[in-house]
């Protein structure tokens, strides 16, 4: 494929996609995730902070720098070889890349809604179940896997996962695991109720389901990544898929294993489903007769060729990096590896980058 010609312009920059031909411009500053997003394309994106690379694309020409947080998913090795995070990434002049679409996403627009707390249900010790409604009658659409920010007080966002697709009775599920010293966490856990009201902004994010295959299905959450999984997985059953589908999700204990029954309720009504819960503390395991370890270690000694499937998985950052890692080396290519990546906030992420720039000299 010849490289796009491209017109420097040092005013607006202009990012040119290689796969569609589609253009769009970049303000001042503006990272090229955000001047897409801007112009309603829809480009892979997770934790919007560098840090777990679901937003990774090649530059093909021009130039990019990151004065915001560095591109921690990136190695050295991706970065010779013109690797960027588009979230992070911001144009220096006219730039071409070759990334990912996500044309399912485009239609769905984001906005800001007013929502009620409607049912609050504790589902494990440290996990929370929420469930809003919209307001005046509202209805929010959005695609399984993806998430919301909820917007606090002052401004800042906090990302979840909705835990399913669209309901009939317009209801979001949340699943919400109690962080301590987490501030919002700490609220939901110990003072919200049914009743109030909290500020949305959704659908954001682009884990979602991939149809346009038939390929064998492996899905691997951890902790409460599991709320999209199960979103997505719920979608691919009320579709009647024959498609294979190999469900992994990892804890450390068997209480962090919080809707086991669901999981297992798949694989006992689903032919093609199959369940395996996996447990990082050895005594917990023995005691509950699963399987032990850590759950990519367990998907690959299951599956160690993995050029015929797609995988989804959805957790905390040092999950996503170690499969990421694994599952690549075990011959799945990268445009078949779909994954979210939430533990923190991305003001909180920044301010530990920022915090980790300041200690490195960076």
């Amino acid at each position: 494929m010849s490289k796009p010609s491209l017109s420097y312009n040092a005013q607006v920059p202009t990012v040119t996609l290689t796969s569609s031909g589609k253009r769009f411009d970049a303000e001042t500053d503006e990272t090229v995730l955000e001047a897409a997003q801007r112009a309603g394309i829809a480009l892979p994106y997770s934790c919007r902070g560098g840090v777990c690379g679901s937003c990774k694309a090649t530059l093909v020409e021009g130039d990019c720098a990151y004065p915001r947080n560095p591109p921690m998913a990136l190695s050295a090795s991706e970065s010779e070889h013109h690797a960027i995070l588009l979230c992070q990434a911001v144009p220096q002049g006219d730039i071409a890349i070759r990334a990912r679409e996500i044309a399912s996403v485009e239609d769905i627009p984001h906005r800001r809604v007013e929502t009620e707390v409607v049912e609050r249900r504790l589902l494990a010790p440290d996990v929370v179940g929420i469930w809003l409604r919209p307001l005046q009658g509202d209805r929010l659409n959005w695609l399984p896997g993806q998430y919301l920010d909820v917007i606090l007080e002052d401004g800042k966002h906090r990302p979840f996962s909705i835990a399913s697709g669209p309901r009939r009775d317009g209801l979001i599920e949340l699943h919400v695991r109690h962080v301590p010293g987490g501030g919002f966490t700490s609220w939901v856990y110990e003072s919200l109720r049914v009743g109030d009201r909290l500020a949305i902004e959704a659908p954001l994010g682009t884990f979602v389901p991939r149809e346009d295959s038939e390929r064998p299905m492996l899905f691997m959450a951890g902790g409460t990544g599991f709320a999209p999984v199960k979103a997505i997985v719920e979608h691919f059953i009320a579709l009647g898929t024959r498609r294979p589908m190999h469900i992994y999700w990892g804890a450390r204990i068997a209480a962090d294993l919080y809707l086991l029954d669901l999981a297992r309720s798949w694989a006992s009504k689903v032919p093609n489903i199959t369940f395996t819960p996996v447990l990082s503390d050895p005594d917990e395991a023995q005691a509950g007769g699963l399987r032990e370890g850590l759950v990519h270690n367990a998907l690959l000694a299951d599956h160690p060729d993995l050029t015929g499937v797609e995988l989804y998985m959805s957790g905390p950052p040092a999950m996503i990096a170690a499969g990421r890692d694994f599952f690549v080396e075990a011959g799945l290519p990268e445009d078949r590896l779909y994954f979210d990546s939430f533990d923190l906030a991305p003001d909180v992420l920044d301010a530990i980058l920022r915090g980790r720039a300041g200690i490195h000299g960076l």
